[in-house]
């Protein structure tokens, strides 16, 4: 039976629309809601380097989440994935250089996770508080992402977006995981805004129900002398604004205190310590997927050659002397254990600077595998403390599903040896300090870093080969994952790429010193030393795993809720639901 709806009485706010906004619009096309997500994806994809347009993220949430709400699940799930490729594809266009294939396959792969978010979403806005629960899920999602399959891929994380930012601070409190659950969470209270957003005159309050028929005109009233008070019309507008204001307000008001909040967040100060470090940036030869070229031993020519041309400056006094000096990884491409030729190469460089140097070297370990080692190289002892890679490239440095793959895809073989990975963290005593060495790739992951920062190792060392993905936005995004670590750890970081982007960041994330990528450069700097840990380096994951509790928890309250009544039911249109948000 079909109830007849009978039109509001003059002056009264319009009838809340099932998407729980006043006059809101419903969303209710397909195409639209899929235009939508995909514009959110993109908007995403535009505040991560090398653009950086950090600002767009919340707004990239704030859509993504609007064409999800008040769609079902399975429905929620397809924007999801369409999201997530929107997103993903230009954002991580970086790994063409390997093969189109293998980009859609990580794109693909990738984006299944937003769908299962988007699914999870579709049902907790149906619950009171819902931006919550929502950027509780995307958290959850991201550490799934960096979990899944094969050691993860925590790449293109929304933190990751925020490396110089007003959300930035919030790593020091609770890490990469805080700072997106704030960029989402904002996200979500403008969607939640623009739900409750008043819709243009007239606009029907319930889908498919006819316009309300307009009321009879009241018969003329005699005339009557008017007052000289205007105010009087306003204050009576008031009791009718304000209804109409402050549900848009209030979320409004919410996603501007979310990034003001951060500036609260403590953080250690300056300690008065320095160490100088140089950093040499030697190039390589090749491009795309043969970097290192076909002739042996150019990368470690090109890198013990900037060595001695430092050395002679310092000499000259056209540069200060360091106390150490960082090369990138990969910065010989001859194993200096088993070469002699190599290992007599890098110790006469060291030995002309003058200074422990941290060496990056991929080395064989027994006859099948091999190691991406951080080596510290003393002018006088030579090799000495290494640090390996924990971390592994899935189908870079390591082939999962070795016979399968290796049958499938001919490219898979140029891997060669099998990496084996680290097991301990990577605090090296180079010279005057104990350096916290991160490799490459291991820079995305959280307990990585942590983890050698609890070491009381400080600066962070970053050697990275990044010379496949040279001019593409690799670098870029790399560069800011290493802004975040700084503030999240209190722990200027150096990064020493072999083709670009080096650089030096401070304790407070701002990049001091950075080079152009596929040149060869060296600098030597002044790099501050602290070692005070911040709450995020104290409370390790436990933020993290709390918001995925949160999210669960609001998952696993929605069928409670609707039995009890609590929750917004769906109807038959997958497109409309009723109650407030």
């Amino acid at each position: 039976m079909v109830q007849e709806k009978t039109a509001p009485p003059p002056g009264a706010p319009p009838a809340a629309s099932r998407e729980g906004a006043p006059g809101g619009p419903r969303w209710r096309d397909p195409l639209g809601r899929t235009a939508a997500v995909a514009a959110g994806g993109l908007l995403l994809f535009l505040a991560f380097p090398p653009l950086g347009f950090w600002f767009l993220a919340p707004l990239g949430a704030a859509l993504v989440i609007r064409a999800v709400h008040g769609a079902r699940p399975r429905r929620a799930a397809w924007l999801g994935f369409a999201g997530g490729l929107a997103f993903l594809g230009p954002g991580l266009h970086w790994v063409t250089p390997i093969g189109v294939d293998a980009w859609l396959g990580l794109i693909a792969l990738e984006s299944l996770f937003y769908a299962a978010w988007a699914a999870g979403t579709a049902l907790v806005v149906r619950l009171p508080l819902w931006p919550l629960w929502s950027a509780a899920l995307w958290v959850a999602m991201e550490w799934a992402r960096g979990t899944f399959p094969f050691g993860g891929f925590p790449w293109a994380r929304v933190a990751f977006s925020q490396g110089g930012s007003v959300f930035t601070p919030y790593a020091a409190l609770g890490g990469a995981p805080l700072v997106s659950f704030a960029v989402v969470l904002c996200g979500g209270l403008l969607a939640l805004a623009s739900l409750r957003a008043p819709g243009p005159p007239g606009r029907r309050g319930r889908a498919g129900a006819p316009p309300a028929a307009p009321a009879a005109a009241p018969a003329p009233a005699p005339p009557v002398e008017r007052l000289p008070v205007r105010s009087s019309a306003r204050s009576a507008a008031l009791p009718i604004a304000l209804p109409l204001a402050l549900p848009v307000a209030l979320p409004l008001a919410g996603a501007l205190a979310v990034p003001a909040a951060a500036f609260a967040v403590p953080r250690p100060g300056d300690e008065g310590r320095s160490v100088t470090v140089g950093v040499i940036q030697g190039n390589v030869p090749g491009r795309g997927m043969t970097p290192l070229g076909d002739e042996p031993a150019v990368v470690l020519r090109n890198h013990t050659g900037k060595l001695h041309e430092m050395a002679r400056a310092v000499r000259e006094g056209a540069m200060a002397r360091p106390d150490v000096v960082v090369l990138p990884e990969n910065s010989t491409d001859i194993d200096p254990y088993r070469s002699e030729t190599a290992r007599a190469e890098i110790d006469a460089a060291v030995r002309d600077v003058g200074v422990p140097v941290l060496v990056g070297a991929v080395v064989g370990v027994g006859e099948k595998n091999r190691a991406t080692r951080s080596l510290v190289w003393d002018p006088v002892t030579g090799p000495g403390a290494y640090y390996d890679k924990q971390k592994l490239v899935p189908f870079g440095e390591f082939t999962p599903m070795q016979d399968l793959v290796l049958a499938l895809f001919e490219r898979a073989g140029l891997v060669g040896k099998q990496s084996v990975p680290g097991t301990r963290d990577g605090d090296l005593r180079l010279g005057p300090v104990t350096v916290g060495a991160v490799n490459c790739y291991e820079v995305a992951f959280d307990g990585v870093v942590r983890g050698t920062v609890r070491t009381g190792a400080s600066p962070l060392v970053v050697q990275t080969n990044n010379a496949t993905y040279a001019l593409t936005g690799l670098p870029a995004q790399q560069l800011a994952m290493s802004q975040l670590r700084a503030v999240e750890h209190n722990r200027a970081v150096v990064t020493a790429a072999i083709t670009g982007i080096s650089a030096s960041v401070t304790p407070e994330g701002e990049v001091v010193w950075r080079t152009r990528e596929l040149v060869q450069d060296m600098a030597v700097l002044e790099i501050p030393v602290r070692t005070r840990k911040t709450v995020a380096t104290r409370v390790g994951a436990l933020p993290e795993w709390a918001l995925i509790l949160v999210g669960t928890a609001a998952l696993a309250a929605v069928p409670v809720l609707r039995r009890r009544g609590s929750a917004r039911p769906v109807t038959r249109s997958d497109d409309q639901q009723v109650g407030d948000v």
